[in-house]
């Protein structure tokens, strides 16, 4: 297959329709597979059957197998070969199909995907993005509704980003695939069948910013991926009884926003983290020692972390215990000394 530029721009804007994610992430990869001939797509299961999300729906049978194929069983072997793709001028974008089943090829994505371009002082890039469906509340058994985000946010060079809607799934995915820098884009399997209006193609924030989607005064949540909807229900019930709270929607996990995030917590002077994975050096620890360190003196509590618990991932008839809740945020909100 010879690599080609990018043969045409964006399409016009369609009229507003009702899209799913899942169906916002399969029209961003049409559009990227129809814009540019560098763009390939292969994983495990993902031509005729169009992955086990329907992801990549009819993508085969538009675009023809040379374009988009069914991998083996090998996600080390997945990687590997979109490595040397990406080095010689492609695109790949490649699809885990489950979080955990990403682990065997975590040697290749830290030790290659992440420091190829510093290795060769910039001389060789790796456009390539690495699809990986990541959370739970699906019903799903353990190495089925795993978070894994914050072993790639913790590795130098992978930008690691995770929508928490259509429109942003379509439009940071489009970005992504775009980059000259390889992307970890993980996909909340809880989120893939959640509606939005939208104009496709639509464009969102740029994929390294934050954005506020609720404003408020006495609290800040921050949240990402499947955390965003339940951070919002928590503030919607939040009013009710007087409590005014603002929720940030962090979109990329790697690069952080501090400015968003710093700006959002001056404002309130009090913060608190939300997310499914374990709670004991997760993601939000990271984000909490951001958040103090940079605003230690406008706080006027310590930050908050609402997780999953310490424990391998449970049952699907336990997951609802394990999984944050708006009453949970609530609860634990409520532990804080307000008179202070």
């Amino acid at each position: 297959m010879t690599a080609t530029a990018t043969k045409d721009t964006r399409p016009e804007a369609s009229a507003p329709t009702q899209l799913t994610m899942a169906g916002a992430l399969n029209a961003a990869l049409r559009d990227a597979m129809a814009a540019d001939d560098r763009v390939i797509v292969y994983g495990e299961d993902v031509g005729p059957l169009g992955g086990v999300f329907r992801i990549t729906d009819g993508l085969q049978a538009e675009f023809g197998d040379e374009r988009i194929w069914d991998s083996p069983l090998a996600e080390s072997g997945i990687i590997g070969t979109a490595i040397g793709m990406a080095m010689y001028g492609m695109r790949p974008v490649v699809e885990m199909q489950f979080d955990a089943f990403s682990y065997p090829a975590f040697e290749q994505m830290v030790s290659h995907v992440a420091k190829m371009r510093n290795r060769t002082k910039g001389r060789v890039t790796l456009p390539m993005v690495v699809r990986i469906p990541c959370a739970g509340a699906i019903g799903g058994v353990e190495h089925h509704s795993d978070s894994s985000e914050s072993y790639w946010a913790s590795t130098p060079g992978l930008t690691v980003v995770m929508p928490s809607n259509p429109a942003d799934a379509y439009s940071m995915l489009r970005e992504a695939i775009e980059s000259d820098d390889p992307v970890v884009f993980m996909e909340p399997k809880s989120r893939y069948w959640s509606k939005a209006p939208i104009a496709l193609p639509v464009t969102t924030a740029p994929m390294d910013r934050a954005e506020v989607v609720r404003t408020g005064t006495d609290v800040t949540l921050l949240a990402y991926g499947p955390t965003v909807r339940t951070a919002l229900e928590a503030a919607e019930a939040a009013e009710h009884e007087g409590l005014s709270i603002e929720v940030v929607d962090l979109r990329t996990l790697s690069p952080f926003d501090d400015e968003t995030v710093g700006a959002s917590v001056r404002k309130t002077s009090r913060a608190a983290v939300i997310h499914e994975a374990a709670q004991f050096g997760g993601y939000g620890a990271e984000v909490a020692a951001r958040v103090t360190e940079r605003n230690f003196h406008h706080l006027a509590a310590p930050v908050l972390r609402i997780a999953g618990f310490d424990i391998p991932y449970p049952s699907p008839k336990l997951e609802e215990h394990q999984l944050p809740t708006p009453d949970r945020i609530l609860a634990a909100l409520d532990t804080w000394e307000w008179d202070a």
